[in-house]
């Protein structure tokens, strides 16, 4: 049974960095796409940032284009989110998930998701 671990969240001032990393162990993961999402209190988990097994793939929601880069290291079975420029609105809980679906068009979806990180509190303070 696969396991994925968030770390790296914290409290940051607006236009400050973070940098998440997403660690799976129990399985390899390198043939998943893995997926950021974020849900802020009283909100929907809402899609982030995805990228697919081999890498050379990636998606992002508009809100965060041009500001976070999402990567993979394989050999590693990690996935990361570098985030730059943060802004008050980024704060939320921030769930690092793996999905089998090899279509893009699935990546933004939670649904299509099959395995799922604890999370890890991001807080941008203005």
């Amino acid at each position: 049974q696969g396991q994925l671990v968030e770390s790296g969240g914290g409290l940051v001032q607006a236009g400050g960095s973070l940098r998440l990393s997403c660690a799976a162990s129990g399985r390899t993961f390198s043939t998943y796409a893995m997926g950021w999402f974020r849900q802020a209190p009283g909100k929907e988990r809402e899609f982030v940032a995805a990228i697919n097994w081999s890498g050379g793939t990636t998606s992002y929601a508009d809100s965060v284009k041009g500001r976070f880069t999402i990567s993979r290291d394989n050999a590693k079975n990690t996935a990361n989110l570098q985030m730059n420029s943060l802004k008050p609105e980024d704060t939320a809980v921030y769930y690092c998930g793996a999905t089998r679906s090899i279509y893009y068009s699935d990546f933004p979806d939670p649904n299509k998701y099959d395995y799922w990180g604890q999370g890890t509190q991001v807080t941008v303070s203005s």
